[in-house]
């Protein structure tokens, strides 16, 4: 059974899903209003691009871009872990925050308060008209998650599915070894 879905949520796509943009992807759900919708950021699709490669009056960042999902694929997103420190930031969960004001950012960012071990950025993001979420939680294609920060900062990417499914326990475990493509077994 499903536990409450709120932001700071994590879904992780149930192991069969075919939909490309969002096999094996864990989401963080950054916002989750029952008759506005949901927004949330794919973490384990990461771009061959980086910030400077999309954005030219952006200070040299060395930070690696992700796929934040399908909707608005104009457009950039961030997560961090700088707080307070980043003004009109919207906290997410224990340690995650989403946004904040974008010239204060990049003047963290110049002055090397900001490191790229402490911010990700989206191309996109990942997006639910209001129930449409739900619907998919209750056929199953979704499984909800708690979130850690070090599972945003620190985990690599392309073991983050696997790494939470396992965590989860029971069953869970024994999915999170499955391999990518039922023919590999």
């Amino acid at each position: 059974m499903n536990r409450e879905i709120r932001k700071g949520s994590l879904l992780l796509a149930e192991p069969f899903m075919l939909d490309p943009n969002f096999k094996r992807s864990v989401i963080l759900l950054c916002d989750h209003e029952q008759e506005d919708g949901s927004l949330g950021f794919i973490l384990n699709k990461s771009l061959d691009l980086k910030i400077n490669d999309l954005l030219e009056d952006f200070p040299d960042f060395d930070s690696i871009m992700y796929y934040g999902g399908p909707v608005q694929t104009d457009t950039i997103h961030y997560v961090h872990n700088v707080g307070d420190l980043l003004e009109d930031s919207l906290e997410v969960a224990k340690g995650i925050y989403w946004g904040g004001d974008f010239d204060k950012l990049k003047f963290l960012i110049s002055s090397q308060l900001i490191l790229p071990h402490n911010i990700r950025f989206f191309v996109g993001y990942s997006g639910w008209s209001s129930g449409q979420l739900s619907e998919e939680l209750k056929f199953g294609s979704w499984v909800d998650a708690s979130v850690h920060s070090n599972y945003v900062f620190k985990t690599k990417p392309k073991s983050l599915w696997q790494m939470v499914m396992n965590k989860k326990g029971n069953t869970y475990s024994v999915i999170a070894q499955m391999p990518d493509a039922i023919t590999w077994n």
